[in-house]
Order: C-alpha cells, then structure tokens, then sequence
C-alpha cells in the first residue's frame, strides 16, 4: 500500500493507466472480481468505470460495517482492512470521480461519520487520534463519494448536492461541533468540513448558529491559508439566507455586521494595503473568487433592512469595476445591484461619488448582456426594476447607435 500511496500522491498528476492499476490492486484487497481479460489487458484505463464502480459499492459497504471505528470484534479483520485502507482509497477515488456514474449515498456516509464523531466524544481517553485520522478520511470519503472535488482549484464549481430535505439541521449538530473542533488543532480536517458544509446548503439549529458564524469568521482571517479562506467564503456564500434571519437576534445579528461582514472582505483582500500578484489564489482578480463574493455581497445589498458599513465594500467593488466591464463579465450585473440597492446612509462617505457617469453606463449595460442568464435568481429577478431605473438615469450617456463600447448591442428588455 505504500508504493501506492506514493503513485497517488506525487506531485505531478498520476495517468488513467497508473490510476486504473491502483484501484485494480485495491479491488483485489478488498475482494472484488474481474473477468480475467480485464486483468490481464495491459491497458487497464478503459476499463476505469468498472474499477471505480465496484470498488466504490464494495469499500462503502464495508465502511458502514465499521462499527464507529470500534474493530475490537472484528473477527475476519474485513473492518480493519478497510479502516487501514481508507486513506489510500481517498487516493484512488479522487482522480476518477468522473468515471463513476453518480453521487454515492451522501446521507448514510455521514451517519458512519456521524458514529465515529460520536464513539470519539464518548470515549475516556483525552487524545483519540486514531479515532480522529478515521473521522477526517471517513469524510474525506464522503466528498470522493458524492463526486465534490476537494481541489482548491475546482472547489468554485462544485454543484450543490441534490438531498434535498432529506437531512434537518438537528442531523448536522455533531458536523457543527467538529468544525469548531477542529479549528483548534486540525485545519485540513476543517476544509473538508467547509467544503461539506458549503455543497448542503448548511442549515443550523438556533442554538449551533453562534457557534458555526463564530468559527466561520475565524477561518477567513488574513493568517489562514488561503485554500481554507477561500472555502469559508463559498460556504459564507451557501449560509447567505442564514445570515439573513438572524436579524431579530440582537447578539448575532452584532457578530455578523461587526466581525462577519468586515472578515468576507478579508477573505477576498488578506492584505488591503500590501501589493497583490497578477496570478495566484491571491492575485487582485480572480474570476471564480470574486463572483463568489460579489453574489454574496449583492444578496445582502438585496436585503436592504440590514444595517451594514459598506465602506471597504463600495472600495473593493470600484476596484474592479474596469475588470469586469471590459471583459463582459456577469460580475457587472452584481456590480450594478451592489451600488445601486445600497443605500447613501449606509456610507460614512461618498465613495460613489468616484464612479464615472461612463463607468456607470459600462457596469449597466454588461448587466443586461448577463440578465437573461442570471434573473432566475431570486434577489436578481426582484432586482430587475432596480436596474431598469437605473438605465433610464444614464441612458444619456449611451452611443447614438445603442451600442456599448466594444461595440454589443445594448437593448434592456424592459424599457
């Protein structure tokens, strides 16, 4: 297993065929069958979808047989064989998500991880680390499972799981505590947490609420790797409606505008003042980065009852602004809705008053190039007669032939 675990984790991306001969090997360790012609073709990475299938039902089965991780009674060792290998699947499974044909049983491997969390609370010793390293792959397990993509490069694009109501915030209590748990001595078991979290749409008890925000803002400080900053912000992003009803409660409602609100601006700029780089996670423009937080931002502009500073957050949004608008980004209609829903007493000064009429017009008329695409969004549809207004203020500056600057016809379907 050692050889394999260094095939999966070199730095370089291993081949199909390298991986396909990894999961093949651990198809045999667990007792999985092949037709002999599969075993024997030299080019095993065809047959891929098999391997990953089968091992996937096969390993799953066998990791809910686990008992919490208590193998004291595991007689034919099958348990412990798979508790020992459960990393090194982690390994194999990864790279060929997209072999296999859908989300494995999101639900019933959080209950295994769930049960482990729970023998691990349970138990006397003060320091269960094995119990720990098994939690963190167990979930690892999870994400593999469910096809959600733990690389910080693609974390942006994972899709929301499709479990509808099938869980209740009480079912998430014990996630919760282990993502507050873990900030203190495990932050790579906590980006699992945080991206988890963030493809289920988190859902919190009244009582957990505190808790999760508090533990939240921690991993969006300019100290913490930006891997864990970046999924913090996608799950702030997936809590938005959270946020939104703890408005009638006046102690979190304190956190959220004081620490919360400030510390999403972090997680985008760790360093407001310092010079950024033209690429890397933290240059001054990331694509996926910055619509995350400008849908973020715009949903809580959207709620204009929210009594928030928006001072470093107008800064930000004009810095961008020749970004998004030469390019034709969807950003713009985010821009557009972000500057014109908030309101002038929400401002300490007049950082607006720095737009140009041009720029304006720019932001506005890339809005309707994306409008059609975006409006099924809730806060976008409502949004719709906000810029309409808006249009009609600054139509004055448009070309005569109602064209933008790069030359794309601008007609707002609405005027």
């Amino acid at each position: 297993m050692m050889v394999i675990s260094n095939l999966l984790s070199s730095p370089s991306s291993p081949s199909n065929q390298i991986v396909a001969n990894c999961t093949l090997l651990a198809c045999v360790m667990v007792g999985i069958q092949f037709e002999k012609k599969v075993i024997v073709r030299i080019d095993k990475s065809s047959a891929l979808p098999q391997f990953a299938d089968a091992l996937l039902a096969k390993f799953q089965k066998a990791l809910w047989a686990c008992n919490r991780g208590d193998l004291s009674e595991d007689s034919t060792n099958v348990a412990r064989r798979v508790w020992n290998l459960l990393k090194v699947i982690c390994l194999m499974l990864e790279p060929v998500t997209h072999h296999y044909r859908h989300p494995f049983h999101v639900m019933q491997n959080l209950d295994v991880c769930r049960k482990i969390y729970s023998r691990m609370q349970s138990l006397e010793q003060s320091h269960p680390w094995e119990l720990l390293d098994g939690l963190q792959n167990a979930l690892r397990f999870t994400l593999a499972a469910a096809k959600v993509s733990r690389d910080p490069a693609h974390s942006w694009n994972n899709q929301y799981l499709g479990i509808g109501d099938s869980h209740s915030p009480e079912d998430l209590d014990w996630l919760i505590d282990y993502f507050n748990y873990t900030y203190s001595y495990n932050q790579e078991g906590a980006f699992d947490v945080l991206v988890l979290l963030g493809v289920m749409k988190v859902r919190c008890r009244p009582d957990k609420q505190h808790q999760f925000f508090e533990s939240l803002i921690g991993y969006m400080g300019s100290d913490i790797p930006v891997h864990l900053r970046h999924a913090a912000l996608r799950l702030a992003y997936s809590a938005q409606e959270e946020m939104v009803v703890l408005i009638d409660d006046a102690r979190l409602w304190h956190m959220i505008s004081t620490e919360f609100f400030p510390a999403i601006l972090t997680a985008v700029c760790p360093q407001p003042c310092g010079t950024l780089s033209d690429d890397g996670p933290d240059c001054f423009f990331h694509y996926d980065r910055d619509l995350c937080y400008l849908k973020l931002i715009f949903t809580l502009a959207s709620n204009r009852y929210l009594h928030l500073c928006w001072d470093s957050h107008t800064d930000r949004c004009i810095q961008i602004i020749a970004e998004c608008c030469e390019s034709h980004m969807p950003h713009a209609f985010y821009l557009a809705g972000i500057f014109l829903l908030i309101a002038p007493e929400q401002l300490s000064d007049t950082p607006l008053d720095s737009i140009t009429e041009q720029q304006w017009w720019d932001m506005i008329s890339v809005a309707w190039l994306h409008a059609d695409d975006i409006v099924d969004e809730k806060h976008c549809f409502e949004f719709l007669p906000v810029l309409v207004h808006g249009t009609k203020n600054y139509m004055h500056i448009a070309p005569e032939n109602g064209e933008n600057q790069s030359g794309e016809r601008v007609s707002p379907p609405l005027l």
